[in-house]
């Protein structure tokens, strides 16, 4: 027997500001004129043509919740009927068809018809949450069959707009239903499997937090339950991968070339779910009209003030993609933009490109030495370490670093001085005396041998002042199993890609250890991993720079 859904009026303040905080959803509260007036006296409230609540009925019987703007007579941007571009919006992880009230009232005041609804399985929506599975998909094309029958919207001009859960529903739309012409993916995936199990490694931190954001706001369904089960325990991961890998809009991406739909990606160089590395290479791969964005923050954090209704570069980026291919506009405001649009680390600079291949000009070898990062040759070294044993070196916290970052430029610092040498590998450069701007993903190789079969390490880059304060740069895990014990075996690590300017006179530091709070390592407490170089199989660090 289900259990209650939530209210949609009923929302206490702690589930409220857990949505916002974790989601970047800001959580609007339902206005009076809206939940209680009819339309007329909403659409008064909103400054807009009309705006009601609407229960959408899915084809297995669920009725979704939803939001409906639609323009006042006589706004431009209709066609000769008298119809309107239409705009669908799927809430949020952990919201619902509230989230975007700001949003939806700014669209429709510039000739939209917007539909935002609360997916399958979260507050008052029926079902279970489906996470982006077959039935979330069928149920856009079902938003969009709803609002061309029920609202004055034109078939022809059909596009969609989601943060979060929403703006990888909007990719996967792209892919299955070729009526939308055009999207704006907001913090959103292009591989689930690499967001929860990059490098071979659990991402445990953050499907935990996704699951405590889920549990108060959703109803759970026992596929779902069992994945997030099989990932805490270590077992079935093939059927885990099998399971993200439909929900990946990476796996359709030629349903999406062959559509034609216009593509725009915003996202944060910190995003603790969706690291820029996926998007970047999706992007790439990408054949029709496409943009990408990447800023400093978190998961959502970049577009929270836009939900308030406030000025938002990812917003006003995605209103000027509607208007450049739903209505015919100019697109970018203030000119043309280069098709890459990168916020730098940590100054805040902007610099376009014409595609992702061009964010770096070189890449740069740095050997791996027995005391130091940099040179020509590496030597012969071995370096023994503890397992599972913290370093002092981290990658942060699940959506609160990528903030910090955004907000006061505050990275995961660290001492470098000070980090364990018996439980990781450290590595510093020279000084760089005009500084260095890295770009893209870095990559380390080295030779690792175990004393266990199994084992993780996660590789750090630091930029180091001269007081020894290291600034995290990038980092990334990568785990390994089946190796036999105490044999060498070569060993890569890609880092999250990022745009960072190393300041004149610091230096880089490369660290090496087996131990992250947002991971699930394997590597045993009480083994031993040895990382080592030699002259035929030297370890180094390629940097992409510009």
């Amino acid at each position: 027997m289900e259990r209650p859904r939530p209210s949609r009026g009923r929302r206490t303040a702690s589930t409220v500001l857990a949505a916002a905080l974790v989601l970047g959803g800001a959580a609007v509260a339902q206005p009076a004129a809206a939940a209680d007036s009819p339309p007329a006296a909403a659409a008064s409230a909103f400054g807009v043509g009309s705006f009601r609540l609407a229960d959408i009925p899915a084809k297995d019987g669920v009725v979704l919740k939803a939001d409906v703007f639609t323009p006042a007579p006589g706004t431009p941007g209709a066609d000769p009927q008298g119809r309107y571009p239409l705009v669908v919006q799927p809430a949020s992880w952990g919201q619902n068809d509230l989230e975007y009230v700001a949003q939806g009232r700014a669209l429709a005041a510039a000739g939209y018809v917007v539909v935002t609804y609360t997916v399958r399985g979260f507050w008052g929506s029926g079902g279970e949450v489906d996470v982006a599975g077959p039935k979330d998909v069928a149920d856009i094309s079902t938003v969009i069959d709803w609002a061309l029958a029920n609202a004055p919207a034109d078939p022809q001009r059909v596009g969609m707009v989601g943060l979060s859960l929403g703006g990888g529903l909007t990719l996967l739309g792209a892919a299955f239903d070729p009526r939308i012409k055009a999207v704006a993916s907001l913090s959103g995936w292009a591989d689930l499997t690499d967001s929860l199990y990059s490098g071979q490694t659990r991402h445990l931190q953050a499907a935990a937090v996704l699951a405590g954001i889920q549990a108060p706001t959703g109803r759970r369904s026992p596929e779902f339950s069992r994945v997030l089960d099989d990932l805490a325990a270590n077992r079935d991961l093939p059927e885990v991968v099998r399971w993200a890998d439909t929900r990946s809009p990476a796996r359709y991406l030629d349903r999406i070339n062959a559509n034609g739909t216009a593509v725009l990606l915003a996202n944060a160089w910190g995003d603790s779910f969706f690291n820029p590395g996926q998007i970047a290479d999706f992007y790439q791969r990408l054949t029709v009209p496409k943009r990408l964005e990447l800023r400093p923050g978190d998961h959502a954090s970049q577009e929270f003030t836009g939900l308030l209704g406030l000025s938002n570069a990812a917003w006003d980026s995605a209103r000027s993609w509607l208007d450049e291919h739903l209505m015919g506009g100019a697109g970018a405001p203030g000119g043309q933009r280069q098709p890459v649009d990168l916020e730098v680390r940590p100054t805040g600079g902007h610099e376009g490109h014409p595609d992702w291949r061009s964010v770096s000009s070189r890449t740069d070898r740095l050997a791996l030495g027995a005391d130091t990062l940099g040179g020509t040759a590496a030597g012969d070294w071995r370096t023994t370490v503890l397992g599972d044993t913290p370093s002092g070196a981290r990658g942060g916290v699940a959506l609160v670093s990528g903030m910090l970052d955004q907000a006061l430029r505050r990275p995961p610092t660290v001492v470098v001085p000070l980090l364990d040498r018996s439980a990781a590998v450290v590595r510093q450069s020279a000084p760089y005396p005009q500084g260095l701007p890295v770009r893209g993903a870095a990559r380390v190789h080295t030779t690792v041998t175990a004393s266990a079969a199994q084992g993780t390490v996660v590789a750090y880059l630091y930029d180091v002042n001269a007081l020894g304060v290291g600034r995290l740069v990038s980092h990334a895990p990568q785990s390994w199993s089946g190796r036999p014990p105490g044999q060498p075996f070569p060993l890569d690590v890609t880092l999250f890609a990022t745009a960072y300017d190393l300041p004149a006179g610091h230096r880089l530091a490369l660290v090496l250890g087996t131990r992250d709070a947002l991971y699930g390592g394997l590597t045993p407490a009480g083994s031993t991993v040895t990382f080592s170089s030699t002259a035929t199989d030297p370890s180094a660090l390629d940097l992409p720079v510009r």
